[in-house]
């Protein structure tokens, strides 16, 4: 079928096997790609049970069926397993340059089982896999773990045609810290759920990408004039001009003025230093260029070169607005270039910012607290940068934290206080303002999630009152269902003003040929929910803890606003009867495919 390569690349690393499984068209149909047919894939292969750490859980990398096509948007991969973090269905994706080298290799999805008995590397290309021991790289950081795995493969990649591209892990991922990031192009994350890992309890230290392979398209010229056509009609639109002028930092102000900038670990909505650490911050002290992954006209990455201050050379992809909530707004620091600091050590070791600031936070409240004796408090950069060491290396009360905030909670019996979903902290956007973001957090099938949903977008723009709760399901229901379409395509989260549901039907049809319509597309995106969703439960995840934290139902102590557990009730309520499900949030008896 158009827009497909029809097979699944099964790598066993235990016997440095592999093996090649056709991809059946009815298969295609029914989930697309991306999320749709990786998750289908982890629920057909996974031993129910397992932990996350086993061999045998599956690592799957996934591209979609508009991969290395024209469409604005479309230069994305995503990773699949079970969740070291949450121990239920984990999911992340990643832009940049490599996505389109995972694609070339001419699979719609890599399935990776197994542990190799040493550190190793992969070279995947069109014809299968190649083994590599990798002791020389095993303890680097993913920088140097990149340029070192790019070298050893350099003849190789002066071949004309071929893409390359190369994701490793860091010292976190190694050292099985919970929420270790994969990366590629330096800066580019598949950052939330622990996947780095799983890739570390497999002993695979990264992966080459080498390939000259193209989906068949089903209707070339027509592609070609939907991407000419938009980006003709959006370049100049308000927002893709925001994004490329300022980038994700902007939102420092917006959500300060909303009061729904989680501050102090969670406890305040906004805080009163947020103008040293905003996009104007950032562009007036640094030098700053926009940054794009390959087929985007968006540029909403910030290059960023640190001019003065101890960290001045100090050169950066960022920081984005995630990673300067965590750890200014949660950790007050108020200085836009020691958040940049920290997000390079998280990048070097390999973890993710938003679990890593919410964790330094974490740990100073304990310390305030009394439950540990740690010199670490509010706004001391350096004590949050050794904790950060200390947790990639698994030492002292980092040890604690590499295992996640669940673990920590527990240890330090501050349970009440730790904020977070299913063991995963939610981002830059408080609940107790933004209530239908309260509804997407409890409900994420992969934990406290901003992106399944982005409805933070509804509830700013004005779309529908942010303090709203009746009716405000449907309207989430439908930025859910959308934004599943886009994880089975592996579209940016940037692109969703400009890709409505015509779009996406416009553009499935050109690249497979599929006849789809929204009612169709909508169908799938249920589907695909309902397969993640027994995945979740098969897997021991309870409807129960579709819920917020016990914290995040206190009032903020600025505004004193709040979202209450019948607030929530009501919204679950309606959620669970518009996908379909019971009562108790569990989908009708089915036997997935």
């Amino acid at each position: 079928m158009n827009g497909f390569y029809g097979r699944i690349l099964h790598v066993d690393l235990s016997s440095r096997k592999f093996s090649l499984e056709p991809l059946a068209e009815d298969m295609q149909r029914k989930y697309l790609g991306g999320k749709g047919l990786a998750s289908w894939l982890l629920h057909r292969h996974n031993p129910p049970g397992i932990d996350p750490l086993d061999p045998e859980n599956r690592l799957i990398f996934a591209t979609g069926p508009l991969t290395g096509s024209r469409i604005w948007g479309s230069c994305r991969y995503g990773v699949f397993s079970k969740s070291p973090q949450t121990g239920i269905y984990s999911e992340s994706y990643a832009g940049g340059r490599v996505p389109e080298a995972i694609d070339a290799c001419g699979f719609d999805a890599l399935v990776i089982s197994g542990r190799s008995r040493e550190p190793l590397v992969m070279r995947v290309h069109p014809e299968g896999v190649d083994f590599h021991a990798a002791g020389d790289l095993w303890g680097q950081d993913t920088f140097t773990s990149e340029d070192l795995l790019h070298q050893r493969f350099s003849q190789s990649e002066k071949n004309t045609g071929v893409k390359k591209g190369a994701i490793v892990i860091g010292p976190a991922g190694e050292n099985l810290v919970r929420f270790a990031v994969i990366e590629n192009d330096y800066w580019r994350s598949a950052g939330r759920t622990g996947l780095g890992a799983v890739m570390g309890a497999k002993k695979l230290k990264g992966i080459l990408f080498e390939g000259d392979q193209k989906r068949p398209l089903h209707d070339a010229e027509k592609v070609a004039r939907l991407a000419k056509e938009l980006a003709r009609d959006h370049r100049n639109n308000p927002g893709v001009q925001a994004y490329k002028k300022m980038g994700t930092p902007m939102m420092v102000k917006i959500m300060n003025e909303a009061g729904a900038f989680p501050t102090r670990y969670w406890s305040r909505g906004s805080y009163e230093q947020w103008p040293k650490i905003s996009a104007d911050a950032l562009h007036e002290r640094c030098t700053v260029k926009p940054h794009a992954c390959l087929k985007c006209f968006m540029a909403c990455g910030r290059q960023t070169t640190l001019l003065q201050g101890r960290h001045a050379g100090l050169t950066i992809e960022g920081p984005e607005y995630e990673t300067i909530y965590a750890f200014g707004g949660l950790c007050l620091v108020d200085s836009i270039e020691e958040i940049a600091y920290l997000n390079d050590l998280c990048d070097r070791l390999g973890m993710d910012t938003i679990t890593a600031g919410n964790l330094c936070a974490f740990a100073i409240e304990a310390a305030r607290h009394g439950r540990i004796d740690h010199p670490i408090d509010y706004g001391n950069v350096d004590a949050m940068a050794e904790l950060l060491h200390d947790i990639a290396s698994r030492s002292g009360i980092g040890a604690i934290l590499a295992d996640g905030i669940r673990k920590a909670a527990e240890t330090w019996k501050l349970e009440d206080l730790a904020v977070h979903v299913k063991g995963m902290e939610p981002a830059g956007y408080d609940p107790r303002v933004l209530k239908g973001m309260g509804l997407g957090y409890a409900t994420s099938d992969r934990g406290a999630c901003h992106l399944r949903s982005t409805f933070y977008k509804a509830e700013l723009s004005g779309m529908i009152e942010p303090a709203q709760t009746d009716g405000k399901a449907e309207l989430f229901l439908d930025f859910e269902n959308r934004l599943t379409i886009f994880d089975a395509l592996i579209l940016c989260r940037f692109y969703r003003d400009l890709y409505p549901w015509e779009k996406l039907v416009e553009m499935i049809r050109a690249v497979t040929g599929l006849d789809f319509s929204r009612q169709k597309l909508e169908k799938t995106a249920l589907e695909i929910a309902d397969l993640v969703r027994r995945f979740n439960l098969r897997e021991g995840m309870e409807p129960a803890e579709d819920r917020l934290p016990k914290y995040l139902h206190q009032k903020l102590q600025d505004s004193g606003k709040v979202i209450t557990e019948a607030e929530l009730q009501r919204m679950l309520r309606d959620y669970y009867r518009l996908h379909g499900w019971d009562e108790q949030g569990r989908p009708l008896p089915s036997v997935p495919a």
